[in-house]
């Protein structure tokens, strides 16, 4: 497969996935259990079918101590065993989030309550706004093909970025 735009080099949407990545880095401080946020991204990029997405947050949350097993599990968390009310709650308000046109009433008050009963306000709001950001991060690798498998992590990641320091480019 090949990308059929890469949108980290153009000038237009470099600039848009710039905004994005400073969104995201926006909710780091917050008090969200890490495991929450990953496992809640890693299903919405699961139902939209990035790979991409799919590939970095599992390999991030492997690098973060999450098990095998409970990643393996997430696109059948329902029936699995190994995760706690508070993630079951954070997958449930991701699957609807994500599937918004699937349903004819968006996000359900009752799994708005549930979530509200596992975390507070500014913990639903790193979630929600996690989910919304990493639904548009989906779309932009399901439109241009991005393929998954290459990502290498933190430290490519971070290598990636001193270059951008260094040469002001987005690569």
């Amino acid at each position: 497969m090949q990308t059929r735009l890469d949108f980290l080099t153009n000038p237009v949407s470099a600039q848009a996935v710039k905004h994005l990545t400073a969104a995201g880095k926006a909710l780091a401080g917050s008090t969200l259990p890490a495991a929450a946020r990953e496992l809640a991204m890693l299903r919405a990029s699961q139902i939209n079918g990035c790979g991409f997405c799919v590939d970095i947050h599992t390999k991030e949350a492997l690098h973060a101590g999450e098990s095998a097993v409970r990643l393996s599990l997430v696109a059948a968390w329902r029936e699995a065993t190994v995760f706690t009310d508070a993630e079951r709650a954070a997958l449930e308000l991701a699957e609807q989030g994500t599937r918004i046109a699937d349903a004819a009433g968006g996000v359900t008050d009752e799994a708005w309550a549930d979530a509200a009963k596992h975390y507070d306000e500014d913990q639903l709001a790193a979630l929600v706004s996690g989910i919304s950001i990493i639904n548009a991060f989906n779309r932009l690798n399901v439109f241009t093909q991005r393929p998954a498998g290459d990502y290498k992590g933190r430290p490519a990641r971070l290598a990636g970025q001193l270059a951008v320091r260094a040469t002001g480019r987005v690569t």
